[in-house]
């Protein structure tokens, strides 16, 4: 691990590789509105460092954090950092990113460290979730889709047809968390078994109603 603190740096570091993975590619513009405690020593703690590097990509043991800042000029990929309150419901080491690219909405991911290098992703643009940033426990998968339950039990189904009886692999859905606003859905599925591959998240987003689909795990070509 890079950094003096868990909490405030490595934490930070997974919180933008998790914001990174979501809005599915590097941007070019980034703004990182710092609460609580990330607010007063993100300087002190790298934590300013930790959160650019995890957009760019780079692991919580990665040397280059501490160079963060050269590298996001190397790759032109402009920042800013904005200490701000975003209420008392969330964490105090907490962090609200919004992801630019030409091109694409822009997104607003916010993450809380909560210690030891754990993290939780709790808000996606306007929908409420809980993604735990636990590596290979499970396969994580986010969809957004129309507000139809019949859209999320197809997609269920689908899921279900890339079991692979001959060598004994499983998906299986350990848990489902879907968040409506208004005619919109934000659906979570935690998977125990294997990774997707990219054909299959492919013909997910092909499924009538949803719009994208998300793996925090890389899917194999």
């Amino acid at each position: 691990m890079v950094g003096p603190s868990s909490s405030h740096t490595a934490g930070a570091c997974k919180i933008g590789q998790m914001a990174r993975a979501i809005f599915h590619g590097t941007p070019n513009k980034v703004e990182f509105f710092l609460h609580g405690s990330f607010a007063t020593v993100y300087k002190g703690h790298s934590t300013d460092r930790a959160l650019l590097a995890g957009v760019m990509k780079c692991k919580t043991a990665d040397p280059l954090i501490k160079t963060a800042f050269d590298l996001a000029k190397e790759k032109k990929l402009e920042y800013e950092f904005i200490p701000t309150d975003l209420g008392p419901q969330f964490h105090p080491n907490s962090v609200k990113i919004v992801l630019y690219k030409p091109s694409r909405v822009p997104m607003a991911v916010i993450g809380s460290s909560l210690g030891g290098g754990i993290v939780q992703i709790v808000k996606i643009d306007e929908f409420d979730v809980d993604i735990k940033g636990v590596a290979g426990v499970y396969k994580t998968l986010i969809v957004w889709h129309q507000n139809d339950p019949e859209i999320l039990q197809n997609l269920t189904k689908k899921i279900e047809t890339y079991n692979e009886p001959t060598t004994g692999v499983h998906q299986k859905i350990h848990d489902i968390q879907t968040t409506n606003v208004g005619k919109n859905s934000l659906t979570v599925l935690n998977i125990d078994g294997r990774d997707f591959h990219l054909e299959e998240i492919l013909e997910l987003e092909e499924i009538p109603g949803i719009s994208d689909v998300r793996s925090l795990t890389k899917p194999e070509n």
